[in-house]
């Protein structure tokens, strides 16, 4: 049963400043790069998708916290204040960009919980995971649009999100959805090959979410 809004803002807020806080720790503690404590919080910040849906009972409170993250990413994208989320790539808005889908598809979404946590998991996974497999063990390249990639990433995208994409469908749904999962998966990894200057994080999101839409008509 959903909370008081004000119990779940607190709640949702504190889950993504702990989680920052984690990837922080671990930076200083293990010593890993901004690029994979980014991905970290990447990751666990996209599954704030699944509390949303149970702690709040009105979309206009759920984007609360994703909208306030539009300005503190902005600020962090701008002074690199929080280290843990600093990217080394300056140039685009890529961390700004993403809560804006994770607000767009709230408002949009929000009487399909299926669709709505199933169109940001290729985000919240697949991306993430793809880009640490493919600086890491990335040996086959090739570049679209001035943005380069790897046939090991794309690989890592489309299989990270079609689990993470089923396995939201199903257990939200209570369907076995691989069709609709391989499908997104396949779309969602094709629109991220090509999308330079960040905008995947705006594309992905959005080109999920209506796959899932088309396929669930």
């Amino acid at each position: 049963m959903p909370l008081s809004p004000w119990l779940a803002l607190l709640l949702s807020f504190g889950y993504v400043f702990l989680m920052i806080g984690a990837g922080e720790g671990l930076r200083r503690w293990r010593g890993y790069g901004s690029d994979f404590t980014r991905k970290f919080i990447h990751i666990a910040v996209g599954m704030y998708s699944v509390i949303a849906v149970f702690l709040f009972d009105r979309r206009e409170w759920a984007l609360v916290p994703p909208a306030a993250f539009i300005l503190i990413n902005f600020l962090d994208w701008k002074y690199g204040v929080l280290q843990a989320m600093t990217s080394s790539e300056r140039s685009n808005l890529g961390t700004v960009y993403f809560p804006i889908s994770f607000v767009v598809i709230i408002w949009l979404l929000w009487d399909r919980p299926p669709l709505l946590v199933g169109s940001l998991m290729p985000m919240t996974w697949g991306d993430a995971l793809a880009a640490v497999v493919g600086r890491r063990w990335g040996r086959r390249s090739y570049t679209v649009l001035g943005s380069t990639r790897s046939l090991e990433g794309s690989l890592t995208m489309f299989c990270l999100s079609a689990l993470s994409t089923w396995l939201a469908l199903t257990l939200l749904s209570g369907q076995n959805a691989v069709a609709a999962a391989l499908v997104t998966a396949g779309g969602a990894t094709l629109v991220e090959a090509v999308c330079p200057w960040g905008l995947d994080n705006l594309m992905v999101p959005a080109v999920s979410a209506l796959l899932l839409a088309l396929l669930a008509a």
